[in-house]
Protein backbone atom coordinates (compact mmCIF):
# COMPACT_ATOMS: atom_id res chain seq x y z
CA UNK A 1 0.00 0.00 0.00
CA UNK A 2 2.96 2.32 0.60
CA UNK A 3 4.18 1.56 -2.92
CA UNK A 4 0.68 2.22 -4.24
CA UNK A 5 0.52 5.59 -2.51
CA UNK A 6 3.83 6.58 -4.06
CA UNK A 7 2.74 5.46 -7.52
CA UNK A 8 -0.54 7.39 -7.34
CA UNK A 9 1.27 10.50 -6.13
CA UNK A 10 3.73 10.10 -8.99
CA UNK A 11 0.80 10.08 -11.41
CA UNK A 12 -0.34 13.43 -10.10
CA UNK A 13 -2.99 12.41 -7.58
CA UNK A 14 -3.09 14.30 -4.30
CA UNK A 15 -2.46 11.50 -1.82
CA UNK A 16 -2.67 11.58 1.96
CA UNK A 17 -1.37 8.54 3.82
CA UNK A 18 -2.51 7.25 7.15
CA UNK A 19 -1.00 4.38 9.11
CA UNK A 20 1.27 3.16 6.30
CA UNK A 21 4.62 1.75 7.35
CA UNK A 22 7.47 3.66 5.76
CA UNK A 23 5.27 6.60 4.75
CA UNK A 24 4.76 9.88 6.66
CA UNK A 25 1.36 10.13 8.32
CA UNK A 26 0.31 13.22 6.37
CA UNK A 27 -3.34 12.44 6.98
CA UNK A 28 -5.53 11.60 9.96
CA UNK A 29 -8.70 9.51 10.19
CA UNK A 30 -10.75 12.67 10.60
CA UNK A 31 -9.46 14.07 7.30
CA UNK A 32 -11.01 11.13 5.48
CA UNK A 33 -14.23 13.16 5.30
CA UNK A 34 -12.47 15.47 2.84
CA UNK A 35 -11.23 12.70 0.53
CA UNK A 36 -12.68 12.18 -2.90
CA UNK A 37 -11.81 8.48 -2.68
CA UNK A 38 -10.62 6.17 0.11
CA UNK A 39 -8.27 3.27 -0.68
CA UNK A 40 -7.85 0.66 2.05
CA UNK A 41 -5.72 -2.47 2.22
CA UNK A 42 -6.23 -6.14 1.53
CA UNK A 43 -7.75 -7.80 3.38
CA UNK A 44 -9.97 -4.97 4.54
CA UNK A 45 -10.22 -6.43 8.05
CA UNK A 46 -7.39 -7.97 10.04
CA UNK A 47 -7.85 -9.03 13.67
CA UNK A 48 -11.21 -7.30 13.82
CA UNK A 49 -9.93 -3.86 12.74
CA UNK A 50 -9.36 -1.99 9.50
CA UNK A 51 -6.11 -3.43 8.18
CA UNK A 52 -3.13 -1.55 9.59
CA UNK A 53 -5.17 0.42 12.14
CA UNK A 54 -6.90 -0.02 15.47
CA UNK A 55 -10.24 1.20 14.14
CA UNK A 56 -13.27 -1.05 13.83
CA UNK A 57 -15.00 -0.74 10.42
CA UNK A 58 -17.93 1.17 11.92
CA UNK A 59 -15.58 3.71 13.52
CA UNK A 60 -14.18 4.63 10.11
CA UNK A 61 -17.34 4.29 8.02
CA UNK A 62 -19.38 6.59 10.26
CA UNK A 63 -16.83 9.40 9.72
CA UNK A 64 -17.12 9.38 5.93
CA UNK A 65 -19.50 11.38 3.80
CA UNK A 66 -22.33 9.33 2.33
CA UNK A 67 -21.60 8.21 -1.25
CA UNK A 68 -17.83 8.37 -0.66
CA UNK A 69 -16.25 5.70 -2.90
CA UNK A 70 -14.22 3.28 -0.76
CA UNK A 71 -11.93 0.63 -2.26
CA UNK A 72 -10.47 -2.33 -0.40
CA UNK A 73 -9.44 -5.93 -0.98
CA UNK A 74 -10.93 -9.22 0.24
CA UNK A 75 -14.12 -7.56 1.49
CA UNK A 76 -16.57 -9.80 3.33
CA UNK A 77 -20.35 -9.60 2.99
CA UNK A 78 -20.75 -8.14 6.49
CA UNK A 79 -18.43 -5.24 5.66
CA UNK A 80 -20.30 -4.59 2.42
CA UNK A 81 -23.59 -4.50 4.35
CA UNK A 82 -22.11 -2.18 6.97
CA UNK A 83 -20.80 0.20 4.33
CA UNK A 84 -24.18 0.26 2.61
CA UNK A 85 -25.85 1.01 5.94
CA UNK A 86 -23.68 4.15 6.19
CA UNK A 87 -24.45 5.10 2.57
CA UNK A 88 -20.95 4.29 1.27
CA UNK A 89 -19.94 2.72 -2.04
CA UNK A 90 -17.50 -0.04 -1.09
CA UNK A 91 -15.75 -1.80 -4.00
CA UNK A 92 -13.60 -4.91 -3.62
CA UNK A 93 -10.74 -4.37 -6.06
CA UNK A 94 -9.57 -7.97 -5.61
CA UNK A 95 -12.85 -9.10 -7.17
CA UNK A 96 -11.52 -7.73 -10.48
CA UNK A 97 -10.53 -10.76 -12.58
CA UNK A 98 -7.49 -9.13 -14.18
CA UNK A 99 -6.11 -8.17 -10.77
CA UNK A 100 -6.93 -11.59 -9.33
CA UNK A 101 -4.93 -13.30 -12.07
CA UNK A 102 -1.95 -10.95 -11.60
CA UNK A 103 -2.07 -11.53 -7.85
CA UNK A 104 -2.23 -15.28 -8.40
CA UNK A 105 0.88 -15.15 -10.58
CA UNK A 106 2.79 -13.18 -7.93
CA UNK A 107 1.54 -15.55 -5.22
CA UNK A 108 2.68 -18.61 -7.16
CA UNK A 109 6.14 -17.13 -7.70
CA UNK A 110 6.44 -16.18 -4.03
CA UNK A 111 5.34 -19.65 -2.95
CA UNK A 112 8.05 -21.23 -5.10
CA UNK A 113 10.59 -18.89 -3.53
CA UNK A 114 9.52 -19.98 -0.05
CA UNK A 115 9.77 -23.62 -1.05
CA UNK A 116 13.29 -23.09 -2.36
CA UNK A 117 14.29 -21.40 0.88
CA UNK A 118 12.87 -24.05 3.20
CA UNK A 119 13.52 -27.36 1.47
CA UNK A 120 16.83 -29.21 1.53
CA UNK A 121 16.55 -30.32 -2.09
CA UNK A 122 16.12 -28.61 -5.43
CA UNK A 123 12.59 -28.44 -6.73
CA UNK A 124 13.87 -30.04 -9.92
CA UNK A 125 13.05 -33.69 -9.48
CA UNK A 126 11.21 -33.17 -6.19
CA UNK A 127 7.72 -34.54 -5.67
CA UNK A 128 5.43 -31.56 -5.04
CA UNK A 129 1.73 -31.54 -4.20
CA UNK A 130 -0.52 -28.59 -5.04
CA UNK A 131 -3.91 -28.71 -3.32
CA UNK A 132 -6.55 -26.83 -5.29
CA UNK A 133 -6.84 -25.97 -8.97
CA UNK A 134 -8.05 -22.39 -8.90
CA UNK A 135 -6.09 -19.43 -10.23
CA UNK A 136 -3.17 -19.89 -7.85
CA UNK A 137 -3.16 -23.67 -8.12
CA UNK A 138 -3.06 -23.57 -11.92
CA UNK A 139 -0.18 -21.09 -12.06
CA UNK A 140 1.71 -22.78 -9.25
CA UNK A 141 1.52 -26.20 -10.90
CA UNK A 142 2.74 -24.70 -14.16
CA UNK A 143 5.65 -22.91 -12.47
CA UNK A 144 6.74 -26.00 -10.55
CA UNK A 145 6.56 -28.15 -13.66
CA UNK A 146 8.68 -25.62 -15.56
CA UNK A 147 11.33 -26.00 -12.85
CA UNK A 148 11.35 -29.75 -13.34
CA UNK A 149 9.36 -30.75 -10.26
CA UNK A 150 7.20 -33.86 -10.25
CA UNK A 151 3.84 -32.20 -9.82
CA UNK A 152 0.71 -33.76 -8.35
CA UNK A 153 -2.41 -31.61 -8.12
CA UNK A 154 -5.27 -32.35 -5.78
CA UNK A 155 -8.80 -31.31 -6.71
CA UNK A 156 -12.35 -32.39 -6.03
CA UNK A 157 -14.24 -31.73 -9.27
CA UNK A 158 -14.05 -34.32 -12.01
CA UNK A 159 -13.58 -31.61 -14.64
CA UNK A 160 -10.57 -30.19 -12.80
CA UNK A 161 -9.08 -33.66 -12.41
CA UNK A 162 -9.46 -34.23 -16.15
CA UNK A 163 -7.67 -30.94 -16.91
CA UNK A 164 -4.93 -31.77 -14.42
CA UNK A 165 -4.23 -35.07 -16.14
CA UNK A 166 -4.47 -33.54 -19.62
CA UNK A 167 -1.92 -30.88 -18.71
CA UNK A 168 0.56 -33.54 -17.67
CA UNK A 169 0.27 -33.41 -13.89
CA UNK A 170 -0.65 -36.35 -11.68
CA UNK A 171 -4.28 -35.97 -10.53
CA UNK A 172 -5.30 -36.74 -6.94
CA UNK A 173 -8.79 -36.45 -5.50
CA UNK A 174 -8.67 -34.31 -2.35
CA UNK A 175 -11.12 -36.64 -0.61
CA UNK A 176 -8.93 -39.66 -1.36
CA UNK A 177 -5.56 -38.52 -0.05
CA UNK A 178 -5.10 -41.26 2.54
CA UNK A 179 -2.22 -43.57 1.77
CA UNK A 180 -0.84 -41.36 -1.03
CA UNK A 181 1.15 -38.66 0.76
CA UNK A 182 4.33 -40.47 1.75
CA UNK A 183 6.67 -39.17 -0.96
CA UNK A 184 6.09 -35.41 -1.13
CA UNK A 185 8.89 -32.98 -0.27
CA UNK A 186 6.69 -29.87 -0.60
CA UNK A 187 2.95 -29.35 -0.24
CA UNK A 188 1.22 -26.11 -1.29
CA UNK A 189 -2.33 -25.59 -0.09
CA UNK A 190 -4.69 -23.17 -1.85
CA UNK A 191 -7.97 -24.68 -0.59
CA UNK A 192 -9.77 -22.48 2.00
CA UNK A 193 -11.16 -25.51 3.82
CA UNK A 194 -9.54 -28.10 6.06
CA UNK A 195 -7.89 -30.67 3.82
CA UNK A 196 -4.90 -31.94 5.78
CA UNK A 197 -5.73 -32.89 9.34
CA UNK A 198 -3.42 -34.69 11.75
CA UNK A 199 -4.14 -38.18 10.42
CA UNK A 200 -3.11 -37.24 6.89
CA UNK A 201 -0.19 -35.11 8.06
CA UNK A 202 1.28 -38.17 9.76
CA UNK A 203 1.77 -39.69 6.31
CA UNK A 204 4.09 -36.92 5.12
CA UNK A 205 7.86 -37.35 5.35
CA UNK A 206 9.40 -35.52 8.35
CA UNK A 207 11.35 -33.25 5.98
CA UNK A 208 8.28 -32.19 3.99
CA UNK A 209 7.63 -28.45 3.81
CA UNK A 210 4.03 -27.22 3.90
CA UNK A 211 3.14 -23.79 2.53
CA UNK A 212 -0.30 -22.44 3.44
CA UNK A 213 -1.62 -20.04 0.79
CA UNK A 214 -5.36 -20.17 1.44
CA UNK A 215 -7.26 -17.31 3.07
CA UNK A 216 -8.72 -19.84 5.51
CA UNK A 217 -6.40 -22.58 6.72
CA UNK A 218 -6.58 -25.89 4.88
CA UNK A 219 -3.74 -27.43 6.89
CA UNK A 220 -3.92 -28.11 10.62
CA UNK A 221 -0.97 -25.96 11.67
CA UNK A 222 -1.03 -27.07 15.30
CA UNK A 223 -0.96 -30.73 14.31
CA UNK A 224 1.87 -30.04 11.87
CA UNK A 225 3.83 -28.37 14.65
CA UNK A 226 3.31 -31.32 17.00
CA UNK A 227 4.56 -33.63 14.27
CA UNK A 228 7.66 -31.50 13.70
CA UNK A 229 6.71 -30.59 10.14
CA UNK A 230 7.82 -27.27 8.66
CA UNK A 231 4.70 -25.23 7.94
CA UNK A 232 4.83 -21.70 6.55
CA UNK A 233 1.82 -19.43 6.67
CA UNK A 234 1.95 -17.13 3.68
CA UNK A 235 -0.96 -14.67 3.74
CA UNK A 236 -0.60 -11.54 1.62
CA UNK A 237 2.27 -13.08 -0.29
CA UNK A 238 2.32 -10.71 -3.31
CA UNK A 239 2.70 -7.68 -1.06
CA UNK A 240 5.53 -9.33 0.87
CA UNK A 241 7.61 -10.81 -1.93
CA UNK A 242 6.79 -8.42 -4.80
CA UNK A 243 5.31 -5.21 -3.34
CA UNK A 244 6.02 -3.10 -6.42
CA UNK A 245 4.36 -5.60 -8.76
CA UNK A 246 1.39 -5.96 -6.41
CA UNK A 247 1.02 -2.18 -6.10
CA UNK A 248 1.21 -1.68 -9.87
CA UNK A 249 -1.55 -4.24 -10.42
CA UNK A 250 -3.80 -2.55 -7.86
CA UNK A 251 -3.07 0.89 -9.34
CA UNK A 252 -3.99 -0.24 -12.85
CA UNK A 253 -7.24 -1.71 -11.54
CA UNK A 254 -8.14 1.39 -9.53
CA UNK A 255 -7.39 3.75 -12.41
CA UNK A 256 -9.55 1.68 -14.73
CA UNK A 257 -12.41 1.67 -12.20
CA UNK A 258 -12.12 5.43 -11.76
CA UNK A 259 -12.21 6.00 -15.52
CA UNK A 260 -15.32 3.84 -15.80
CA UNK A 261 -17.03 5.76 -12.99
CA UNK A 262 -16.47 9.20 -14.54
Amino acid sequence: MACLAGMLAGDGYMVKCWSLEGMPDAGRPGEATEARRIVLGAPLIRNGSINGTNLAPKELFQRLRPDTPVYAGAVRSEELALAQAWGLRLTDYLADEALAVKNAAATAEGAVMLAMEHTRVTLRGAACLVLGFGRIGKLLARTLAALGAKVTVGARKSGDLAWIETLGYAPLHTQRLAGRLGGFRAVFNTVPDMVLGEELLRELPPDCTLIELASKAGVDAQAAGRLGLCIIGAPGLPGKTAPETAAQAIKETLCRLWEEEE
